[in-house]
Parts: structure tokens; sequence; C-alpha cells
């Protein structure tokens, strides 16, 4: 079942619980997206859905992060549990051993070439690494990928 359909149906169900925050969340991503599908004017495929709803939980962490800042704990709270909501639509993200395998062999492979990769290299070895986890199958965040491979580089 396609994740949008996923999502239509939890909101009728949100809608018979009478949960608020779980509906508008639902509704919100709904919304983001029909629009992506409206700008690329075909359906979107199960790969583009994941990556708006990735998207959506990026700005709640900065949104989040903002309000801690701002002193505005309910505020910060709230995007959180719209977090917790939309990551159950996404898979299951890799812990940072399973990153991290995928990784040094990445690393491996480009040594296998000619020359240990260095901390210059970092835009080509991430490019390897991006593909082999989606190879693999797994789900993990950029930013942590882009710090696991920095530290290897750096050894």
């Amino acid at each position: 079942m396609a994740i949008s359909e996923q999502i239509g149906k939890d909101i009728i169900e949100a809608m018979k619980a009478k949960e608020e925050l779980r509906l508008s969340t639902l509704r919100m991503a709904k919304s983001a997206l029909k629009n992506k599908e409206i700008d690329k004017r075909e359906p979107l495929t199960e790969a583009e859905e994941l990556a708006v709803l990735q998207t959506m939980v990026k700005q709640r962490k900065e949104a989040a992060e903002a309000f801690a800042k701002g002193d505005r704990a309910e505020l910060a709270a709230k995007e959180h549990e719209e977090i917790k909501l939309l990551e159950k639509y996404l898979p299951q993200t890799a812990s940072d051993e399973e990153v991290l395998a995928v990784v040094q062999a990445a690393l491996a492979h480009l040594a296998e070439s000619g020359t240990k990769p260095g901390p210059k290299d970092m835009g080509p070895a991430m490019r390897v690494v991006q593909q082999r986890i989606l190879a693999s199958g797994l789900h993990a965040d950029n930013k942590k990928v882009s710090e696991l491979l920095r530290a290897e580089l750096a050894k």
C-alpha cells in the first residue's frame, strides 16, 4: 500500500478517534504529498513520497530546535510529537554501527582504486556511500552519514 493511501486511511481513523494533533499532522503530510504530485504532474513513486516525508521531518526537527532556543518548550514538544507521527511512515532508520559498516566498506572500495581517500575526497566518497546505503535498503540521516564519513576520512 502506498504511503499516501495509508495516510488517507489514518486520517479517517484520527477523525473518528477525535485526535486533533494526529489529524492535523496527517492532513499536512497529505497536502505536502499532493502538492508535490501536482508539481510533478504525475503520481509520485514511493521513493518520492519518502523524500517528501523526510523533508517534513527535517523541517520539524529544525523548528523544534528553534523553539527550544527561544524558550518555547510547548511548541518544541508539539514539533517532536509531529516528528513521531511522521516517522511511522518512514522505514526504520539504520543504526550508527550499520551506517559505519557501509562507510568503511565504501572507503575500502575507493582505496582499492589507488590512494587512500582523505578529507579532501569527502564529496566523491559521500556519493559512493549514499549509493551503497540506497542499494542496501537502509534509511539513514545524511547529516549522521556525513559526520561518520568525515571521522573515517580524518583517520
